[in-house]
């Protein structure tokens, strides 16, 4: 207990040799403000980029003076078509990069993403479940919501019941489920009507935000906030996190309790992005890799400049998947095709070194 006492004291010191050696507060609240207007206009260009073209002088009076005073036809695209799209789009990359950073804190794991316990698998079996059932959309939603939080469920059930360490029996179990339930959507696939409900099962499952509206936004941004908040306030404990449990404990944490709130916060998170685009990759896995490079591990920092440019960098894929093609390109094919070279340059430098 005194050899675990005298680490726990080191790490504090290390800790704050590090926090010294990290960018200034200046720097930091710099690259937050430069973030920040960075979303804003990526936000408010948005509205503007589509099929039909959109001045920003009407973008700007719709915002400020209210929908009366741009014409009817262009009050509803940015309402009932754009407006959702665009939140959606900002809250899941927002989301997901918050997630995947707690996560591969907590795991001690950088290659760790916010599906490693399933949620995506779990989501997208109810989702394709609910699409061969003939549900409308907001059932699918529903299914792959609540598939999703089942999953993780099972997979921290599954992992607290073994004696290997914690974090490697959740990803195992998270795995196991992952592919389990990958299966099944293999089986759901092969027996689903090919004209119809295969086409809709494939194309919800490559990620999409073509079928957002209000109501499905609303259903969706409740937990996702909620599950931002939990992981905000647990900002400092993830940092705790990083250690051995015995560390954590010496120093008053308890890891289990903190693991668990973690979990539930990453996977309402999680869910809701599923539910409400599909299965959207590697944001959660890239943007805390660039995170951490801009100002470090302290999750006091990592989490909010994750938020920033997780949402951003989604939203700019979304404008892409919707105006690179006459057809709209699956946005997770397209946050695939940034991701998987971003790694492969991420592996070879770190080879090099």
């Amino acid at each position: 207990m005194t050899y675990t006492v005298t680490k726990a004291v080191k790490w504090g010191n290390s800790m704050s040799k590090h926090a010294n050696s990290s960018p200034k507060k200046s720097k930091y609240y710099l690259l937050l403000v430069a973030l920040i207007i960075i979303s804003v206009i990526t936000i408010i260009s948005s509205f503007a980029i589509g099929y039909y073209k959109i001045p920003i002088k009407d973008i700007l009076t719709f915002i400020l003076k209210g929908e009366k005073h741009v014409p009817s036809n262009i009050a509803i695209i940015i309402k009932r078509i754009r407006f959702p799209r665009i939140v959606a789009a900002f809250m899941i990359g927002a989301g997901l990069s918050i997630a995947g950073a707690s996560y591969q804190g907590m795991f001690k794991n950088p290659l760790v993403s916010p599906d490693i316990l399933g949620v995506s698998t779990g989501a997208g079996l109810g989702a394709a479940l609910a699409i061969v059932l003939d549900y409308p959309n907001i059932m699918i939603q529903l299914m792959a919501f609540v598939f999703g939080i089942v999953v993780v469920f099972l997979a921290y059930l599954i992992g607290t019941r073994t004696k290997y360490r914690q974090e490697v029996s959740l990803i195992l179990a998270g795995t196991m489920l992952g592919t389990l339930c990958s299966s099944f959507i293999t089986l759901i696939k092969y027996l689903a009507d090919p004209y119809e409900k295969l086409p809709a099962i494939t194309y919800w499952l490559m990620g999409s935000l073509s079928r957002v509206n209000n109501k499905a936004l609303l259903f969706s941004v409740i937990p996702m906030v909620i599950g931002i908040v939990i992981l905000y306030l647990l900002r400092w404990r993830l940092n705790i996190l990083t250690l051995n449990d015995e560390e954590a404990l010496a120093i008053g944490v308890n890891p289990k309790s903190v693991r668990l709130i973690a979990i539930i916060g990453a996977t309402l998170i999680s869910a809701s992005s599923v539910c409400l685009g599909g299965i959207i990759g590697w944001v959660g896995l890239m943007i805390p890799h660039i995170t951490r490079g801009l100002v470090g591990a302290d999750y006091r920092r990592t989490l909010p400049i994750s938020f920033l440019i997780g949402g951003t960098f989604l939203l700019i894929m979304d404008n892409l998947a919707r105006t690179l093609y006459a057809m709209e390109i699956p946005l997770g094919v397209l946050t695939s095709l940034f991701g998987a070279p971003f790694f492969i340059v991420l592996i070879i430098r770190g080879g090099n070194r």
